[in-house]
């Protein structure tokens, strides 16, 4: 009998290794929360793209705002820049963090694809967007009046997320002192 038992152990951890993996494979990365929902942004200080100075989060206006990290190498950032410029022309303040990115490759895109943002952080080496909890481009965050991290989604934008989800909250952290 306790060598049938030793023979059944290496069936057992195989089938439980199998349960664990399918559970995993089951999870939607778009639903993992930032390390810093809740809490106040990092601090950091990137160099802008377009020209001398630094974006930091004391620079961040004291409205609520869409912190988008993309990059010119990244092929779903094309796929919602339709979205992010018809919410500019909308007035929706977006502030860009561009991801691991060479200036030139991300200044040619901008100009290819539109810019909707008011300013734009170069991240070079993803400090930033480590602290922050990107797990890869396209990701939004959603910043408060007090510089706080209220939502998170990676992903493409969508409209229907846009209308759903996003503005609403926008709308109700507006309202909050």
């Amino acid at each position: 009998m306790p060598k049938l038992g030793w023979t059944a152990l290496p069936v057992i951890l195989c089938i439980l290794l199998g349960l664990a993996f399918w559970r995993g494979l089951s999870l939607d990365p778009r639903e993992l929360p930032s390390v810093q929902l809740g809490k106040k942004l990092p601090a950091f200080q990137l160099p802008l793209l377009e020209n001398a100075g630094v974006l930091s989060e004391n620079s961040l206006p004291k409205q609520v705002i869409l912190l988008n990290v993309w990059a010119s190498w990244c092929q779903a950032c094309v796929e919602e820049q339709a979205l992010l410029m018809e919410l500019a022309a909308d007035r929706v303040p977006i502030y860009g963090i561009n991801y691991k990115d060479k200036p030139k490759q991300a200044k040619q895109w901008l100009k290819l694809w539109g810019n909707p943002y008011q300013r734009v952080g170069q991240d070079r080496q993803g400090k930033l967007a480590l602290d922050l909890g990107v797990y890869g481009a396209p990701e939004t965050f959603l910043i408060d009046k007090q510089g706080i991290v209220r939502y998170r989604h990676a992903g493409i934008l969508t409209k229907k997320l846009w209308t759903e989800t996003i503005h609403p909250l926008m709308q109700h952290w507006e309202q909050q002192g």
